[in-house]
């Protein structure tokens, strides 16, 4: 680094207030303890102007965030999940502020519905550029012998199954048009065996298998690739944290980076996984979990 680059202590302290400035503001923009900004305005120029993107789960959460800023870097965004209400809203409010998005509403447990939700997208915009699989649910935590069957097999059946059935049904329309990008939501439960979600875990670590078997998906100019966030700040998580007397503050403690995270910065990292910045990011997990992983 040359010396213009590297201004001394004495400099900083003697008359080199715009460069101490510009430092500051440099550190304060990398400062991990502030997550990023929702996008509140369209950039037709952006990164996914003339993009077409399917987003489930996309009512709430990192899901709602996601198509928010898919839509306000100029995508052409078709989302659903099952909550029908909760959706239009969302819709309506990204519409509001110049937002170019479609809602359909979508239960991926069933396959007919996840085709149905695809082909929705390609009737409405004529291609599919990029899917982000992010419906999910949290089932109350309990040990493995005190898991009932019927909400393991709605575990399984909405976060790895909807996930299957999404990528099922988008690889065809990707090949078809000669290129596409799959973004699958997984977690830090997809790298760990915590004892009280296993049913979750079992659900997540099965998202990983899919998005490695997805990798040969490259020769056909296809890229899969997940994200694993730690604790976010959304209703589910309220929910879960709710029902075990957890509080934000309290477990921040315990963790790397000590904060729960937020939905619009999990969203820049998916918009970066689905970006023509990514190329080389195929059929691996990127890990969100602000160190924890590490």
């Amino acid at each position: 680094m040359s010396d213009d680059m590297n201004p001394s202590r004495r400099t900083l302290l003697t008359g080199g207030a715009a460069v101490a400035a510009t430092m500051a503001a440099s550190a304060a923009a990398a400062n991990s303890m502030d997550p990023v900004e929702a996008p509140s305005a369209v950039n037709p120029d952006g990164r996914f102007a003339g993009k077409v993107i399917a987003v489930t789960g996309g009512n709430s959460g990192i899901g709602a965030a996601t198509v928010r800023a898919f839509a306000m870097e100029g995508g052409q965004v078709v989302f659903g999940a099952r909550r029908d209400e909760l959706g239009r809203q969302v819709e309506a409010e990204i519409r509001e502020a110049g937002g170019d998005v479609t809602w359909v509403q979508t239960d991926v447990r069933d396959p007919a519905q996840v085709e149905r939700f695809v082909n929705a997208t390609t009737d409405t915009y004529g291609r599919l550029d990029v899917l982000f699989n992010n419906a999910g649910i949290f089932m109350t935590p309990a040990l493995i012998e005190d898991i009932a069957i019927e909400n393991f097999d709605d575990m399984m059946l909405t976060n790895a199954n909807g996930v299957f059935y999404g990528m099922k049904y988008a690889i065809p329309v990707m090949k078809a048009q000669g290129n596409g990008v799959i973004v699958n939501m997984a977690s830090v439960a997809a790298h760990r065996g915590f004892p009280n979600t296993a049913h979750y875990n079992a659900s997540k670590h099965a998202v990983l298998g899919l998005t490695r078997a997805g990798a040969q998906l490259a020769k056909d100019n296809i890229r899969v690739t997940s994200i694993s966030p730690l604790a976010v700040d959304t209703p589910m998580l309220e929910e879960s944290f709710e029902f075990q007397g957890l509080t934000y503050e309290g477990m921040a403690d315990f963790f790397v980076t000590p904060r729960i995270m937020d939905p619009n910065e999990m969203a820049e990292g998916i918009l970066f996984l689905a970006s023509d910045a990514a190329t080389a990011f195929n059929g691996m997990d990127f890990d969100a979990t602000g160190g924890q992983l590490a």
